[in-house]
């Protein structure tokens, strides 16, 4: 992704909404960690909170390995940010491994990687909470080939997922992977009808179908949300057209008020993405357009907090270097932090909320070293309520 000349605008202590000033709540914003290539770089993936309490994720890049700028790293990070790189992948096991992971209910970690392997198309793969890695698939590209969104275990015990492109018609699939590594296509997405590259991984709704979205294609070009279920038969909910948003590189949540929550990366009034609100039968409204002084092009999934979601915009913000915020299911948001580079910059990933109620993320480059940062945010939820 490029990055755009955005206008460095600041936007004080206070959010302006429908000309009433909104005080920030109080919160604490931390670095743990900053990046140097040699423990990883360029995170891209969201954490994970294990069962054990601490955090794990992946790099893209870095880490130590023959690839000129790392083939990525599998790490563990505690809450109080000390880390450990478990894993630095050598391109033979893969390479860049920009998914997030997920811990199955066997206590092992799951992912995959955009390239490398066998057929350099990417692979799945497992990795203990100590560090030794199984390569699980290697995509053949007719299979599938570049997966970039974290992995779903559903209720059946199976590993669900996304690749981007390959499959019967190269524009990407869903598969589903069984915990000895057995890989069943469900479906070949073919660009004009039901969307194409779907990046971002899918969720599993409370009525048992998986939710995902198409980064592009579809009648407008502009990207889809899909229904699938897990026997593979899939339904177009939405095609966006531009004015409601283009481009969705993120996946969505389920909230507590059973409605699925998303984001756009470009589109919307004001060209710089979106938030939006689906039901499960694919009625769409936008919640917010992004105007840059609030944040542009998000990227990530948001995540549930009390009364609010919260997520993260790439740009945009007091500094243009990106936002984490708030947004309530009324459209209502509040710019929380605006990176500024010394402590992150463009955010790529999703929030995770803490057992403790505490949100940790990354970011994509930034810090001391430019290669990204892990950070934490305690927000004191106790005052906010839905309007």
């Amino acid at each position: 992704m490029s990055k755009y000349n955005w206008y460095k605008r600041v936007c004080g202590v206070f959010l302006l909404w429908a000309g009433t000033a909104i005080a920030l709540p109080a919160q604490t914003f931390t670095s743990l960690h900053n990046f140097d290539n040699t423990d990883g770089a360029y995170p891209q993936g969201p954490l994970i909170q294990a069962r054990d309490g601490n955090f794990y994720g992946t790099t893209g890049y870095g880490g130590n390995s023959a690839c000129k700028d790392g083939c990525g790293t599998v790490f563990k990070i505690t809450p109080g940010g000390v880390l450990t790189t478990l894993h630095s992948f050598d391109n033979t096991d893969g390479s860049l491994p920009i998914a997030g992971l997920i811990q199955a209910a066997n206590g092992n970690l799951y992912g995959t990687t955009f390239e490398g392997g066998t057929n350099n198309f990417g692979t799945v793969f497992k990795i203990t909470t100590g560090g030794t890695l199984t390569t699980l698939h290697n995509f053949d590209y007719t299979d599938g080939s570049n997966s970039q969104g974290a992995l779903l275990q559903a209720t059946d015990g199976n590993l669900y997922g996304t690749t981007s492109g390959g499959g019967a018609n190269g524009f990407g699939t869903v598969f589903k992977i069984t915990a000895g590594g057995t890989v069943t296509t469900l479906h070949s997405f073919d660009f004009y009808t039901d969307g194409s590259s779907p990046i971002a991984g899918l969720i599993q709704a409370s009525n048992g179908k998986f939710y995902g979205t198409t980064y592009d294609g579809a009648a407008n070009g502009d990207g889809t949300v899909f229904k699938i279920t897990p026997s593979g038969t899939l339904t177009t909910l939405h095609v966006f057209n531009g004015t409601d948003g283009n481009l969705p590189y993120a996946g969505l949540v389920q909230a507590t008020n059973g409605r699925l929550y998303g984001t756009t990366e470009e589109g919307g009034a004001n060209g710089l993405g979106t938030v939006f609100e689906i039901t499960a039968n694919g009625a769409l409204t936008t919640i917010l357009s992004f105007n840059d002084v609030n944040g542009a092009t998000p990227v990530a999934a948001l995540v549930e907090g009390k009364n609010a979601l919260y997520g993260t915009t790439y740009y945009g913000g007091a500094s243009g270097d990106g936002t984490v915020f708030q947004i309530t299911a009324g459209g209502i948001l509040t710019t929380l932090h605006s990176f500024d580079i010394a402590d992150g910059e463009s955010p790529y990933a999703a929030l995770v909320r803490a057992t403790d109620g505490t949100f940790y993320g990354t970011t994509f480059d930034g810090g001391t070293s430019g290669d990204g940062t892990v950070f934490s945010l305690s927000v004191d939820l106790s005052a906010i309520a839905e309007p």
